[in-house]
């Protein structure tokens, strides 16, 4: 199997960056890190040696001329997949229209259930016993493409938004490492 290219899209602490970059190897390698945002995922770029790259959100007066000049971060690293890795923007057309079919998503539920940003707290609002990451397609909705990918994490007594979120993002990254280092990750495992 020929070693894939990957470009992370990031805007956090970079956790889940780091394990796909550290985890690369005979099935990917990662060719860089663009971020929305000044945060820790472009210092996890840099200690890994990994080159990154800021389309700053704010910096741009709307959301068409940051989708275009994201475009144009991405086809710079000429990558074959782009990883969205707790990446908190939705990707609009012009993304979609250039790497449509090449980007996949992470996300802490199991969709279709607890779609959106708030997918930990909804779970646990309405009271689940288990929840888990999907790793799926980006298509034009919010975590509506095809599932590649789940995998459950039990909701035990007591769990609080964070205590859930930080055991789904261990099963998260064991998850997208899995799926990126397959002959096709773009196929249901």
């Amino acid at each position: 199997m020929a070693s894939r290219s990957v470009v992370i899209l990031a805007s956090g602490t970079g956790t889940l960056a780091e394990s796909i970059i550290r985890s690369a190897g005979d099935g990917y390698q990662v060719v860089g890190v663009i971020v929305d945002r000044e945060c820790r995922a472009m210092d996890v770029a840099r200690d890994n040696g990994v080159a990154f790259e800021a389309v700053i959100y704010k910096d741009y007066d709307a959301r068409e001329e940051w989708n275009r000049a994201l475009v144009d971060a991405i086809a710079a690293f000429t990558p074959d997949l782009i990883v969205s890795a707790g990446f908190m923007r939705i990707l609009g057309e012009p993304v979609l229209e250039r790497f449509g079919g090449k980007i996949i998503n992470t996300h802490p539920a199991l969709l279709p259930s607890f779609k959106g940003g708030h997918a930990v707290r909804d779970a646990l609002d309405y009271g689940v016993r288990v929840t888990g990451s999907t790793v799926h397609v980006v298509d034009a909705g919010v975590d509506t493409g095809p599932i590649i990918a789940q995998v459950p994490v039990a909701v035990e007594i007591g769990d609080t938004e964070e205590t859930l979120h930080e055991r789904i993002k261990v099963a998260e990254r064991a998850l997208i490492v899995r799926v990126l280092n397959s002959s096709n990750p773009f196929a249901a495992q």
